[in-house]
């Protein structure tokens, strides 16, 4: 009589989940911290150049000040677009939109309470686009996680056109503007600088610090994180994978309406304005690695910087010239991102 050996046990699901959020981390210290030089190496020897191309030393001040003030906005709308990519693993084409909707409300609320403070806003249009994320996920997008990669691209673009024209429909194609009260000019290290883009970095910097912790330290970003890294494993252990992409591509949609709020003081507000944000917000997420939240708060930092020197570099061309230029460089040499990793 032969008797069968048992089979060892398999890893718990739980087990399974662990492993998997672990991978969604930061990565390895080494490696991380041989990219960040290299990159910094990189921006230092543009700096070098584009203070040389200046000719300025104010002028080159100038120039950083604004690539970093700019930088932050950029992560912040970035960080909304990797993470849906991250989790639902969807080119979101309706994020621009999202923003210039965000300006839209900002400039009503405005508009509506007397002239108050636009920052305020915060607290009306970010419920407000959290809440429309969740809707247009649970019913255009959930139903069709499943369908070819193409389907869900197409609704993204659908949902952006539909927005872009309802605002142009109901605020016309007149470019609009939002007054900040007491906004004014300040010096830093030289460098003249509007208030309202001093808040906007602040308010940036404090969102995505706090998206962070929800998505490190709550136990539903640990669900995030695990849908993310494991949707199988995520699963066996009893969580909802609709539920956590409703919630992703609402958090999304939201980071992107806080963008827009921080942005409208600064911003011509038109129909069609969240389209430019849109193309730079991609830029950043390939730099910074799809999925990956901590490059794109560093790709956006990178892209605002590449702005701001490369006009330095080269006169008279467009600021986006040398961010497309990186980009290209970037895919050709490195196509998962500065900061991503090979699937």
């Amino acid at each position: 009589m032969t008797t069968t050996k048992p089979a060892p046990p398999s890893a718990p699901p739980s087990a399974v989940v662990h492993r998997a959020t672990r991978s969604f981390s930061a990565l390895a210290p080494q490696r991380t911290r041989h990219t960040l030089l290299t990159t910094a190496a990189v921006l230092a020897a543009a700096i070098i150049w584009a203070g040389v191309s200046a000719g300025s030393g104010t002028v080159l001040i100038q120039a950083l000040v604004t690539g970093i003030l700019t930088g932050g906005i950029y992560s912040l709308i970035a960080m909304g677009l990797t993470l849906i990519y991250g989790v639902l693993h969807i080119i979101n084409f309706a994020n621009g939109a999202m923003v210039g909707l965000a300006m839209y409300l900002t400039l009503t609320f405005v508009d509506g309470t007397g002239g108050m403070h636009p920052y305020i806003a915060l607290i009306v249009v970010v419920p407000a686009m959290l809440a429309l994320g969740a809707v247009l996920q649970a019913i255009l997008l959930n139903p069709v996680m499943r369908a070819p990669l193409q389907v869900q691209l197409l609704i993204t673009i659908g949902i952006a056109l539909a927005v872009e024209n309802i605002l142009l429909l109901v605020y016309g194609p007149n470019p609009r503007s939002v007054a900040l009260p007491g906004n004014r000019a300040v010096k830093i290290f030289g460098a003249a600088v509007e208030l309202s883009r001093i808040y906007a970095l602040v308010g940036a910097m404090i969102l995505v610090a706090v998206l962070w912790l929800v998505l490190q330290k709550t136990r539903t970003g640990t669900a995030v994180r695990a849908v993310s890294a494991n949707p199988e494993g995520a699963r066996l252990v009893g969580i909802n994978i609709k539920r956590i992409y409703v919630l992703t591509f609402a958090i999304g949609t939201a980071a992107a309406g806080a963008a827009g709020v921080l942005i409208a003081p600064f911003s011509t507000i038109e129909p069609t304005a969240g389209s430019i944000f849109n193309l730079t917000a991609f830029v950043v997420v390939v730099l910074g690695g799809m999925g990956n939240v901590p490059g794109a708060l560093v790709g956006g930092f990178v892209v605002g910087l590449t702005e701001q020197l490369g006009a330095l570099i080269m006169p008279g061309q467009s600021s986006l010239l040398a961010v497309f230029i990186v980009f290209l460089v970037v895919l050709f040499a490195r196509p998962t991102g500065v900061f991503g990793r090979a699937s």
